[in-house]
Order: structure tokens, then sequence, then C-alpha cells
């Protein structure tokens, strides 16, 4: 697929698209990390409590639907900032791929925030329903709905 580059002068540019197996990774690299630095906040947050000895039935971890919401919210927020700002997340700057607009060009922020929800809160019904109604773009169901896809990094970006 070949799209026209904002400038006048300049030549027509290829948008290649990224593989679904390097997006996961990217996805996969995003997840771990996040993880972890949420696993930190929790686990400083409770020293305090350690160390008094309180008990663990009123300062245990979070789990359920609690602990989903939660963690759902910060990857929310995570993938919103980074891809209206850079449309990298750090998964995706190891990977060499970024989200872009249809054109080619930097994602506005509620159509980062379209796809980002679906990643961030429904993703395996987002990436089946993206497989089973896929096109040519290879577009998850809110990446298509936000006019988004994933493209592999040029030398020149």
């Amino acid at each position: 697929m070949s799209e026209a580059s904002s400038g006048s002068s300049q030549q027509p540019t290829e948008i290649v698209l990224a593989s679904w197996g390097t997006r996961f990774l990217a996805w996969l690299i995003d997840f771990i990390i996040v993880n972890v630095v949420l696993w930190a906040i929790f686990a400083a947050a409770a020293i305090p409590f350690w160390l008094t000895g309180m008990p663990d039935r009123w300062f245990g971890r979070a789990e359920g639907p609690i602990e989903w919401a939660v963690t759902s919210l910060v990857f929310f927020a995570y993938w919103t900032y980074f891809e209206t700002t850079t449309g990298q997340s750090l998964g995706k700057m190891v990977m060499h791929i970024k989200t872009t607009d249809l054109a080619g060009n930097k994602v506005d922020p509620r159509n980062a925030a379209i796809q980002s929800f679906g990643k961030a809160f429904l993703l395996p019904i987002d990436v089946i329903l993206g497989w089973i109604f896929t096109n040519d773009k290879r577009q998850r169901i809110f990446a298509r709905a936000a006019n988004t896809i994933v493209v592999k990094m040029t030398g020149t970006e």
C-alpha cells in the first residue's frame, strides 16, 4: 500500500504494515513492563503495613474484578498517552513499529483512546474479531473504529 507523504516535493512513501507476530511481541514487552512497575508500586505502598504487622486480610492483594479494572485502566492510560505523543509504546519502540492513522500520520487523542480501549479492556475479543473480519490493514476491531494501523518504522523516522 502506498501513500503520499505530507511534503509536496517528496516522493510517495510506502507504508509497511507490522505483522501480527511483531505486534504481539511489542504487546508482551508492554505487558511485562507495566505489570512489573505496578507490582513495584503496590509492593512499596504495602511496606508500611508489612513492617507494622497489619493482617493480610485487611491489606492483602487485590484480586478479581478490582485488580483487572485497575490494571486495565493503567494500560489504557499508558497506551493512550504513548500512542498520542509518539505513536509508540515502549514495546513498539523495541520492535521498531508504531501506531499511525491510515495515511501514516500521528494519531489524535480521541482515536488513540478508542484503539487503546480495545487493547486494554477487551483484547481477546478485539483481536479475534479483527482476525475474523480482517482487512488488508491488519486492524483489530477497535483500531478499525479509530482508523489506525500499526506500521514498521523506516530508517528516516
